[in-house]
């Protein structure tokens, strides 16, 4: 079997996947249940002055059948003694040394404050600290989380006060409520960051109750608005991922956090420049478990591909993300139907009609009706492969037959 361990910043974890900082690591009993599960390591829900949760605090979009497809959240940090979480993690490091233990911080933006919280930390034996500078509700109002992540400045700042107190590896959580996702990166490695961890939760509202026209969720009939994760919000956190394992400042492990689930989603992570991944709505549907699938299934497909070492995807795609203007206009596929396989439900042709670029009319096919593509008005688009529920159905066939590759740099370049 492919080697699954990973060095991460300099913490050594028996495979890459770890509990991000939530509710699934709240105490130590609770990680150290996930470690005999399998996870490789953990980072404990974030430490600071203890805070009163309201309730209730969690809501939830739902995809047909499919529960959970994003989760909001308005839960803040500890609600549990500095002392009680420091006991805790002194006694799980002791019990499990080959796990990476990584402790999530949050405290005021002082640098007496975040000095004397990493000095505790590091006296436990933990294996390095994140700065959670991500949270954007709640600690945000109080000038922590987000409010220190929003600005590249402070992130730099209070980076470089964690350093000076600390030889621990430091993480820093960056949030993904910015225009882009680089100055703050850059002011973390600036600051003296040893990993980055992305992204943290997205502002938002779930939804409204029709009935009592009250936002969810419901605190005595008001609401606030919350932190998004889930399945939903996996492709902005594998865009972000790429931007910084792109990016050549940043030259720094990332830990890859938001909308994991299987091993698959790791997987993407690992191709687009994480080093490891963090799990947190997932364990919280469906339990520490998954984890057995997730190895399994990482391994089988290493095995599959021929690698010896699960570092030998990290960043394996990075090469193959560009920007728009880079990408070949001369590139041409056009759909095609498999109408042996078609039940004529019609929805590619609805979807084109209606969406796309009414290219898909019907024909009469030994007297039954099909639709057909009119493959000189086809742009290639995908939209009706996308709808067909039927797999196999519609293939997309590539047509330009490999000419020269032109992109709109080159083509505005010549005019």
């Amino acid at each position: 079997m492919a080697d699954l361990s990973v060095n991460f910043a300099g913490i050594k974890s028996p495979n890459p996947f770890w509990l991000a900082s939530a509710p699934p690591t709240n105490m130590g009993s609770m990680i150290e249940r996930a470690f005999d599960a399998g996870w490789g390591g953990a980072v404990w829900k974030t430490l600071g002055e203890p805070i009163v949760n309201v309730c209730s605090r969690l809501a939830s979009v739902d995809n047909g059948t499919s529960r959970m497809m994003g989760l909001n959240n308005i839960e803040l940090i500890t609600d549990r003694p500095l002392d009680v979480n420091l006991k805790e993690i002194r006694e799980c490091k002791r019990k499990y040394p080959k796990h990476a233990l990584i402790i999530s911080l949050m405290v005021e933006s002082k640098r007496e404050a975040w000095h004397e919280i990493a000095m505790q930390v590091e006296d436990t034996g933990a294996d390095g600290v994140e700065l959670n500078f991500g949270c954007p509700h709640g600690m945000s109002e109080r000038g922590m989380g987000a409010a220190m992540g929003q600005v590249p400045e402070y992130t730099c700042m209070v980076t470089e006060w964690v350093k000076e107190a600390t030889r621990l590896p430091v993480i820093v959580k960056l949030t993904p409520n910015v225009t882009s996702i680089t100055p703050p990166a850059n002011a973390a490695v600036k600051g003296g960051a040893d990993a980055l961890s992305l992204i943290n939760t997205i502002n938002s509202i779930i939804g409204v109750d029709l009935d009592t026209m009250i936002p969810h969720p419901n605190v005595n009939g008001m609401a606030a608005h919350g932190g998004y994760c889930g399945p939903a919000v996996k492709p902005i956190a594998l865009n972000m991922v790429s931007e910084l394992a792109r990016n050549e400042n940043v030259n720094v492990p990332i830990s890859g956090i938001g909308g994991i689930g299987t091993w698959r989603d790791a997987a993407e992570f690992l191709l687009l420049g994480a080093t490891n991944v963090q799990v947190c709505t997932a364990v919280m549907h469906y339990g520490y478990r998954i984890v057995e699938d997730m190895i399994d299934g990482l391994s089988n497909y290493l095995d599959e591909k021929g690698f010896a070492s699960v570092n030998e995807i990290i960043g394996r795609s990075v090469p193959r993300v560009t920007d728009w203007g880079a990408l070949d206009l001369n590139y041409k596929t056009v759909a095609r139907i498999d109408h042996n396989k078609c039940i004529q439900c019609n929805l590619c042709h609805i979807a084109c009609e209606d969406g796309a670029h009414q290219c898909i009319p019907f024909t009469e096919l030994n007297g039954s009706r099909y639709p057909i593509v009119d493959e000189s008005e086809c742009v290639g688009c995908n939209l009706c492969h996308l709808v067909c529920p039927v797999p196999g159905c519609i293939s997309m066939v590539r047509l330009d037959s490999g000419n020269q590759p032109l992109t709109w740099r080159e083509l505005t370049s010549r005019q």
